[in-house]
């Protein structure tokens, strides 16, 4: 291998059917390629195969999916070729928590998140200043009822489209999304929730969490669908919490995990390692 390599990262998805690995292979052989990296699944749910591939080749972009394009329609492939560790475009929605965006900003400043932030949009001007100390550009856009909703929406929609945005984040974002938003980008917006066992709903969940003694407290990342906090499921983590806890240590232990979680699921979207079977995922991790 020469250092004008490119490292590529392929994903596809198909009808399981004999031959996919050794076609796919020897598309990728054709192209000059080496295989770093390989992982495949398949769902005896629904049929279907799944693959992640990270190569290394010196032939151009076009000359590689040249290779690859005969193989995809044959076995009839839903596939994507990127290169490994581009900065995906993220755009990140905030109301007035900021202990997820806080991780994130940092850990993509660090070096430790594949995102690129143009912007940082909220309802609330709460974490402004956030943002801005990390030098990335805050919007705020107040929501008081329907017309504001539908008029921010359109506006995202524009900006999605004209800033390039491939990724949408809710870090503790509190406001509602259509059904038509939530339809026209799906599998492209990813949010977090607290998972209490019994689950709490409504105004201070972590206080119910207290009242009742609970002993597990945890966070879901998920992607966004109509149904809320109902979407397929990226990453989950639950910390064990004794009695003696505070209601003040329980909103602590549980804004850490519900950022470590969301942080996890941008990562694994960023690295292309998240593909959706139906309303399941399969992570590559």
């Amino acid at each position: 291998m020469t250092t004008a390599n490119t490292h590529w990262v392929l994903t596809l998805v198909c009808k399981d059917q004999p031959g996919i690995v050794h076609a796919i292979s020897g598309a990728i052989v054709a192209a000059n390629g080496n295989i770093t990296e390989s992982s495949q699944f398949t769902s005896d749910d629904t049929g279907r195969f799944f693959m992640r591939l990270q190569i290394e080749s010196a032939v151009p972009r076009e000359h590689f999916e040249n290779q690859i394009a005969p193989v995809a329609e044959r076995y009839g492939m839903t596939w994507e070729l990127d290169e490994v560790g581009r900065k995906m475009k993220t755009l990140v929605l905030v109301s007035k928590s900021a202990h997820c965006l806080n991780d994130i900003l940092f850990r993509q400043r660090a070096g430790q998140l594949p995102v690129e932030l143009p912007a940082v949009f909220g309802n609330h001007s709460d974490l402004q200043g956030l943002a801005e100390f990390y030098g990335i550009p805050f919007e705020v856009h107040p929501i008081t009822g329907d017309t504001d909703k539908r008029a921010f929406e359109n506006m995202l929609r524009t900006y999605i489209k004209t800033a390039g945005i491939e990724l949408i984040v809710l870090a503790r974002y509190m406001q509602v999304l259509s059904e038509e938003f939530c339809k026209e980008f799906e599998g492209k917006i990813i949010n977090i929730h607290h998972s209490f066992l019994p689950g709490f709903k409504g105004a201070n969940p972590y206080a119910q969490a207290h009242a009742r003694g609970v002993k597990l407290i945890g966070a879901t990342a998920h992607f966004v669908t109509a149904d809320l906090d109902e979407g397929p499921i990226i990453e989950q983590n639950v910390v064990r919490v004794e009695h003696s806890d505070s209601k003040k240590r329980l909103v602590s232990i549980g804004q850490d995990v519900e950022s470590k979680t969301l942080t996890q699921a941008v990562r694994w979207f960023a690295e292309r390692r998240v593909l959706l079977d139906g309303e399941r995922t399969i992570i590559f991790s």
